[in-house]
Protein backbone atom coordinates (compact mmCIF):
# COMPACT_ATOMS: atom_id res chain seq x y z
CA UNK A 1 0.00 0.00 0.00
CA UNK A 2 2.79 2.41 0.93
CA UNK A 3 4.61 1.54 -2.25
CA UNK A 4 1.45 2.30 -4.26
CA UNK A 5 1.03 5.71 -2.56
CA UNK A 6 4.68 6.59 -3.17
CA UNK A 7 4.37 5.72 -6.86
CA UNK A 8 1.16 7.73 -7.11
CA UNK A 9 2.80 10.75 -5.41
CA UNK A 10 5.77 10.65 -7.77
CA UNK A 11 3.46 10.38 -10.79
CA UNK A 12 1.50 13.41 -9.66
CA UNK A 13 4.70 15.35 -8.96
CA UNK A 14 6.18 14.62 -12.37
CA UNK A 15 2.90 15.45 -14.08
CA UNK A 16 2.79 18.73 -12.19
CA UNK A 17 6.29 19.60 -13.38
CA UNK A 18 5.38 18.71 -16.95
CA UNK A 19 2.48 21.15 -16.76
CA UNK A 20 4.75 24.10 -15.94
CA UNK A 21 4.82 26.28 -19.05
CA UNK A 22 8.11 26.42 -20.94
CA UNK A 23 9.80 29.75 -20.30
CA UNK A 24 11.21 31.84 -23.11
CA UNK A 25 13.39 34.94 -23.41
CA UNK A 26 13.95 37.49 -26.17
CA UNK A 27 17.58 38.22 -27.11
CA UNK A 28 18.60 41.83 -26.57
CA UNK A 29 21.57 43.61 -28.15
CA UNK A 30 24.81 42.33 -26.62
CA UNK A 31 23.26 39.11 -25.31
CA UNK A 32 25.07 35.80 -25.58
CA UNK A 33 23.90 32.42 -24.33
CA UNK A 34 25.73 32.83 -21.01
CA UNK A 35 24.35 36.29 -20.28
CA UNK A 36 20.79 35.26 -21.27
CA UNK A 37 20.91 32.27 -18.92
CA UNK A 38 22.24 34.37 -16.05
CA UNK A 39 19.61 37.09 -16.55
CA UNK A 40 16.94 34.42 -16.24
CA UNK A 41 18.33 32.88 -13.07
CA UNK A 42 19.97 29.88 -14.70
CA UNK A 43 23.53 28.74 -14.09
CA UNK A 44 25.37 28.62 -17.47
CA UNK A 45 27.52 25.76 -16.20
CA UNK A 46 24.43 23.64 -15.70
CA UNK A 47 22.17 24.77 -18.51
CA UNK A 48 24.36 25.63 -21.50
CA UNK A 49 24.05 22.33 -23.37
CA UNK A 50 20.35 22.08 -22.61
CA UNK A 51 19.87 25.55 -24.12
CA UNK A 52 21.77 24.51 -27.25
CA UNK A 53 19.64 21.37 -27.60
CA UNK A 54 16.40 23.35 -27.27
CA UNK A 55 17.37 26.12 -29.70
CA UNK A 56 19.76 24.52 -32.19
CA UNK A 57 17.59 25.49 -35.16
CA UNK A 58 17.80 29.17 -34.17
CA UNK A 59 21.58 29.27 -33.64
CA UNK A 60 24.26 29.72 -36.28
CA UNK A 61 27.56 27.85 -36.40
CA UNK A 62 29.05 30.30 -33.88
CA UNK A 63 26.11 29.77 -31.50
CA UNK A 64 25.30 33.48 -31.53
CA UNK A 65 21.91 34.89 -30.55
CA UNK A 66 19.91 37.04 -32.94
CA UNK A 67 18.52 40.27 -31.50
CA UNK A 68 14.73 40.11 -31.24
CA UNK A 69 14.57 36.32 -31.55
CA UNK A 70 12.68 34.32 -28.89
CA UNK A 71 14.58 31.43 -27.31
CA UNK A 72 13.36 28.55 -25.15
CA UNK A 73 14.92 28.43 -21.70
CA UNK A 74 15.81 25.08 -20.09
CA UNK A 75 13.83 23.98 -17.05
CA UNK A 76 15.51 24.43 -13.71
CA UNK A 77 14.14 20.98 -12.86
CA UNK A 78 14.26 21.04 -9.07
CA UNK A 79 13.04 24.64 -8.85
CA UNK A 80 10.18 24.06 -11.29
CA UNK A 81 9.10 20.92 -9.40
CA UNK A 82 9.07 22.76 -6.10
CA UNK A 83 7.01 25.62 -7.54
CA UNK A 84 4.52 23.21 -9.15
CA UNK A 85 3.93 21.23 -5.94
CA UNK A 86 4.10 24.04 -3.37
CA UNK A 87 3.94 27.41 -5.12
CA UNK A 88 3.50 29.36 -1.87
CA UNK A 89 6.56 27.92 -0.16
CA UNK A 90 9.75 29.85 -0.85
CA UNK A 91 12.93 27.79 -0.66
CA UNK A 92 16.39 28.16 -2.12
CA UNK A 93 16.37 26.82 -5.70
CA UNK A 94 18.27 23.62 -6.43
CA UNK A 95 19.79 23.44 -9.89
CA UNK A 96 20.27 20.23 -11.79
CA UNK A 97 23.80 18.89 -12.15
CA UNK A 98 23.46 17.53 -15.69
CA UNK A 99 22.01 18.75 -18.96
CA UNK A 100 18.71 17.55 -20.39
CA UNK A 101 20.69 14.93 -22.28
CA UNK A 102 21.29 12.74 -19.24
CA UNK A 103 24.46 11.24 -20.66
CA UNK A 104 26.17 14.61 -21.13
CA UNK A 105 27.59 16.34 -18.08
CA UNK A 106 28.25 20.06 -18.52
CA UNK A 107 31.80 21.33 -17.90
CA UNK A 108 32.35 24.12 -15.38
CA UNK A 109 32.27 27.62 -16.83
CA UNK A 110 35.68 29.29 -16.94
CA UNK A 111 35.69 32.95 -15.95
CA UNK A 112 38.42 35.54 -15.52
CA UNK A 113 38.40 38.84 -13.69
CA UNK A 114 39.47 42.04 -15.50
CA UNK A 115 38.77 45.09 -13.28
CA UNK A 116 39.69 47.40 -16.16
CA UNK A 117 36.34 46.56 -17.78
CA UNK A 118 34.44 48.06 -14.84
CA UNK A 119 32.45 46.63 -11.96
CA UNK A 120 29.58 45.21 -14.03
CA UNK A 121 31.74 43.80 -16.84
CA UNK A 122 34.85 42.68 -14.96
CA UNK A 123 34.01 38.97 -14.98
CA UNK A 124 34.60 37.55 -18.45
CA UNK A 125 33.24 34.13 -19.37
CA UNK A 126 35.63 32.16 -21.56
CA UNK A 127 33.31 30.89 -24.27
CA UNK A 128 36.00 29.19 -26.35
CA UNK A 129 39.76 28.89 -26.82
CA UNK A 130 39.64 29.54 -30.56
CA UNK A 131 42.09 32.45 -30.27
CA UNK A 132 44.41 30.91 -27.67
CA UNK A 133 47.46 31.38 -29.91
CA UNK A 134 46.63 34.98 -30.84
CA UNK A 135 48.05 38.16 -29.33
CA UNK A 136 46.32 41.50 -29.93
CA UNK A 137 47.51 45.02 -29.21
CA UNK A 138 44.67 47.53 -28.97
CA UNK A 139 45.34 51.25 -29.21
CA UNK A 140 42.44 53.66 -28.78
CA UNK A 141 43.25 57.06 -30.22
CA UNK A 142 44.56 59.99 -28.16
CA UNK A 143 44.06 59.93 -24.36
CA UNK A 144 45.65 61.59 -21.33
CA UNK A 145 46.18 65.29 -22.02
CA UNK A 146 44.89 64.85 -25.59
CA UNK A 147 41.14 64.13 -25.88
CA UNK A 148 41.31 64.10 -29.69
CA UNK A 149 38.40 65.48 -31.69
CA UNK A 150 35.84 67.28 -29.52
CA UNK A 151 32.36 68.71 -29.99
CA UNK A 152 29.23 69.26 -27.94
CA UNK A 153 26.08 67.17 -27.70
CA UNK A 154 23.03 68.63 -25.95
CA UNK A 155 25.28 71.28 -24.47
CA UNK A 156 27.83 68.80 -23.07
CA UNK A 157 31.38 68.20 -24.21
CA UNK A 158 32.12 64.86 -25.87
CA UNK A 159 35.52 63.70 -27.07
CA UNK A 160 37.00 61.19 -29.48
CA UNK A 161 39.19 59.36 -26.98
CA UNK A 162 36.33 58.37 -24.65
CA UNK A 163 34.25 56.72 -27.39
CA UNK A 164 37.19 55.07 -29.14
CA UNK A 165 38.27 53.69 -25.75
CA UNK A 166 34.81 52.30 -24.94
CA UNK A 167 34.62 50.45 -28.27
CA UNK A 168 38.17 49.18 -27.69
CA UNK A 169 37.27 47.82 -24.24
CA UNK A 170 34.26 46.02 -25.66
CA UNK A 171 36.44 44.53 -28.40
CA UNK A 172 39.06 43.44 -25.86
CA UNK A 173 36.40 41.69 -23.79
CA UNK A 174 35.18 39.73 -26.82
CA UNK A 175 38.70 38.72 -27.79
CA UNK A 176 39.49 37.53 -24.27
CA UNK A 177 36.24 35.54 -24.12
CA UNK A 178 37.55 33.48 -27.01
CA UNK A 179 40.97 32.83 -25.54
CA UNK A 180 43.10 35.65 -26.99
CA UNK A 181 45.91 37.43 -25.17
CA UNK A 182 45.10 41.15 -25.25
CA UNK A 183 47.23 44.18 -24.39
CA UNK A 184 45.49 47.53 -24.00
CA UNK A 185 48.16 50.08 -24.85
CA UNK A 186 46.05 53.05 -23.70
CA UNK A 187 44.22 52.41 -20.41
CA UNK A 188 41.96 54.32 -18.05
CA UNK A 189 42.06 52.99 -14.47
CA UNK A 190 38.50 53.93 -13.55
CA UNK A 191 36.28 54.31 -16.63
CA UNK A 192 35.48 50.71 -17.58
CA UNK A 193 32.84 49.82 -20.16
CA UNK A 194 30.08 52.42 -19.94
CA UNK A 195 26.55 52.38 -21.31
CA UNK A 196 25.86 56.11 -20.99
CA UNK A 197 25.38 58.30 -24.06
CA UNK A 198 27.52 61.08 -22.66
CA UNK A 199 30.90 59.65 -21.67
CA UNK A 200 32.52 62.10 -19.28
CA UNK A 201 35.76 63.57 -20.58
CA UNK A 202 38.76 62.97 -18.31
CA UNK A 203 42.51 63.05 -18.69
CA UNK A 204 43.78 60.18 -16.55
CA UNK A 205 44.52 57.60 -19.25
CA UNK A 206 47.97 56.00 -19.15
CA UNK A 207 50.26 54.32 -21.67
CA UNK A 208 51.18 50.64 -21.21
CA UNK A 209 52.28 49.46 -18.76
CA UNK A 210 51.36 52.43 -16.53
CA UNK A 211 53.22 55.42 -17.89
CA UNK A 212 51.93 58.96 -17.89
CA UNK A 213 51.04 60.03 -21.42
CA UNK A 214 53.26 62.80 -22.73
CA UNK A 215 51.85 66.22 -23.54
CA UNK A 216 54.02 66.34 -26.64
CA UNK A 217 52.26 64.92 -29.70
CA UNK A 218 55.34 63.30 -31.23
CA UNK A 219 56.38 61.76 -27.91
CA UNK A 220 52.87 60.37 -27.38
CA UNK A 221 53.07 58.50 -30.68
CA UNK A 222 56.55 57.23 -29.86
CA UNK A 223 55.37 56.03 -26.42
CA UNK A 224 52.62 53.79 -27.77
CA UNK A 225 54.74 52.63 -30.70
CA UNK A 226 57.55 51.59 -28.36
CA UNK A 227 55.10 49.73 -26.09
CA UNK A 228 53.66 47.78 -29.03
CA UNK A 229 57.05 46.92 -30.55
CA UNK A 230 58.56 45.77 -27.24
CA UNK A 231 55.62 43.45 -26.65
CA UNK A 232 55.76 42.21 -30.24
CA UNK A 233 59.40 41.16 -29.85
CA UNK A 234 58.56 39.28 -26.65
CA UNK A 235 55.88 37.27 -28.44
CA UNK A 236 57.74 36.36 -31.60
CA UNK A 237 56.44 33.20 -33.23
CA UNK A 238 52.80 33.88 -32.31
CA UNK A 239 50.01 35.31 -34.42
CA UNK A 240 50.10 39.03 -33.49
CA UNK A 241 47.93 41.90 -34.69
CA UNK A 242 47.52 45.59 -33.86
CA UNK A 243 44.15 47.38 -33.99
CA UNK A 244 44.02 51.18 -33.70
CA UNK A 245 40.64 52.90 -33.23
CA UNK A 246 39.82 56.57 -33.77
CA UNK A 247 36.75 58.75 -34.28
CA UNK A 248 37.28 61.20 -37.12
CA UNK A 249 36.52 64.93 -37.12
CA UNK A 250 35.21 66.57 -40.26
CA UNK A 251 32.64 69.21 -41.16
CA UNK A 252 29.30 68.78 -39.41
CA UNK A 253 27.53 67.91 -42.68
CA UNK A 254 29.96 65.12 -43.62
CA UNK A 255 28.40 61.71 -42.87
CA UNK A 256 30.92 58.86 -43.26
CA UNK A 257 30.86 55.09 -42.89
CA UNK A 258 33.54 53.27 -40.92
CA UNK A 259 36.74 53.24 -42.96
CA UNK A 260 40.19 51.68 -42.65
CA UNK A 261 43.92 52.17 -43.25
CA UNK A 262 46.83 49.72 -43.33
CA UNK A 263 50.52 49.78 -44.21
CA UNK A 264 50.85 49.86 -47.99
CA UNK A 265 53.55 47.15 -48.04
CA UNK A 266 52.02 44.79 -45.47
CA UNK A 267 50.16 41.88 -47.05
CA UNK A 268 49.07 40.59 -43.67
CA UNK A 269 47.92 44.06 -42.63
CA UNK A 270 45.92 44.36 -45.84
CA UNK A 271 44.39 40.93 -45.33
CA UNK A 272 43.46 41.81 -41.75
CA UNK A 273 41.85 45.07 -42.83
CA UNK A 274 39.94 43.40 -45.65
CA UNK A 275 38.53 40.81 -43.25
CA UNK A 276 37.12 43.53 -40.98
CA UNK A 277 35.92 45.53 -43.98
CA UNK A 278 34.05 42.45 -45.29
CA UNK A 279 32.49 41.96 -41.87
CA UNK A 280 31.13 45.52 -41.94
CA UNK A 281 29.81 45.13 -45.50
CA UNK A 282 27.92 42.00 -44.47
CA UNK A 283 26.44 43.63 -41.38
CA UNK A 284 25.41 46.78 -43.26
CA UNK A 285 23.74 44.59 -45.90
CA UNK A 286 21.85 42.82 -43.13
CA UNK A 287 20.84 45.84 -41.04
CA UNK A 288 20.61 48.55 -43.70
CA UNK A 289 19.70 46.68 -46.92
CA UNK A 290 18.41 49.78 -48.68
CA UNK A 291 21.74 51.54 -48.86
CA UNK A 292 25.28 50.70 -49.94
CA UNK A 293 28.10 50.61 -47.42
CA UNK A 294 30.55 53.32 -48.47
CA UNK A 295 33.44 52.59 -46.12
CA UNK A 296 36.85 52.42 -47.76
CA UNK A 297 40.23 50.74 -47.37
CA UNK A 298 43.48 52.53 -48.11
CA UNK A 299 47.02 53.23 -46.98
CA UNK A 300 48.11 56.42 -45.23
CA UNK A 301 51.36 57.96 -44.13
CA UNK A 302 50.76 57.96 -40.36
CA UNK A 303 53.43 57.47 -37.69
CA UNK A 304 51.74 54.52 -35.98
CA UNK A 305 51.15 52.76 -39.29
CA UNK A 306 54.72 53.28 -40.49
CA UNK A 307 56.57 52.44 -37.29
CA UNK A 308 54.80 49.57 -35.53
CA UNK A 309 55.93 45.98 -36.15
CA UNK A 310 52.77 43.82 -36.07
CA UNK A 311 50.42 43.65 -39.06
CA UNK A 312 47.84 46.29 -38.25
CA UNK A 313 44.62 48.03 -39.13
CA UNK A 314 43.70 51.64 -38.35
CA UNK A 315 39.95 52.20 -37.98
CA UNK A 316 37.99 55.46 -38.15
CA UNK A 317 34.60 54.82 -36.55
CA UNK A 318 32.80 57.91 -37.84
CA UNK A 319 32.65 61.70 -37.77
CA UNK A 320 32.10 62.88 -34.21
CA UNK A 321 30.63 66.19 -35.42
CA UNK A 322 27.99 64.70 -37.72
CA UNK A 323 24.54 64.02 -36.22
CA UNK A 324 24.11 60.62 -37.92
CA UNK A 325 27.61 59.48 -37.06
CA UNK A 326 27.11 60.60 -33.46
CA UNK A 327 24.29 58.07 -33.16
CA UNK A 328 26.80 55.39 -34.15
CA UNK A 329 28.96 56.07 -31.11
CA UNK A 330 26.65 57.70 -28.55
CA UNK A 331 24.35 54.67 -28.31
CA UNK A 332 26.10 51.95 -26.29
CA UNK A 333 24.35 49.23 -28.29
CA UNK A 334 25.93 50.65 -31.43
CA UNK A 335 29.33 50.70 -29.72
CA UNK A 336 28.82 47.06 -28.81
CA UNK A 337 27.86 46.28 -32.40
CA UNK A 338 30.98 48.03 -33.71
CA UNK A 339 33.12 45.91 -31.38
CA UNK A 340 31.33 42.76 -32.47
CA UNK A 341 31.75 43.49 -36.18
CA UNK A 342 35.44 44.24 -35.72
CA UNK A 343 35.79 41.04 -33.71
CA UNK A 344 34.11 38.99 -36.44
CA UNK A 345 36.62 40.33 -38.94
CA UNK A 346 39.53 39.56 -36.63
CA UNK A 347 38.26 36.04 -36.09
CA UNK A 348 37.93 35.48 -39.84
CA UNK A 349 41.48 36.71 -40.40
CA UNK A 350 42.87 34.48 -37.65
CA UNK A 351 41.20 31.41 -39.11
CA UNK A 352 42.36 32.27 -42.63
CA UNK A 353 45.96 32.88 -41.53
CA UNK A 354 46.05 29.66 -39.54
CA UNK A 355 45.56 27.71 -42.73
CA UNK A 356 49.08 28.80 -43.60
CA UNK A 357 52.15 29.55 -41.51
CA UNK A 358 51.40 31.73 -38.47
CA UNK A 359 53.58 34.80 -38.26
Amino acid sequence: MHKYLLTLFLSISIASVAQVSQKTAIAMSGDGIFSMLRKNGLNPAKHYKAFIALNKKKLNSKRELHVGETYILPFNIETEKEQAISPKIKTAPIVETISEKASETVPLVETKNFPLFGKDKAMVTIESHTLKNAVYYLVSGHGGPDPGAITTYQGKLISEDEYAYDVTLRLARRLISHGARVFLIIKDPDDGIRDERILKVDYDEVNHPNKKISRNHALRLKQRTKAVNNLYLKHRGKYQRLIVTHVDSRSKNKNIDVFFYHHKKSKKGKSLTESIYDSFKQEYAKHQPNRTYSGTIGSRNLYLINNTLPPMTYIELGNIKNDKDQKRVLNYENREALAKWIFNGLLADFKAQNKSTIQ
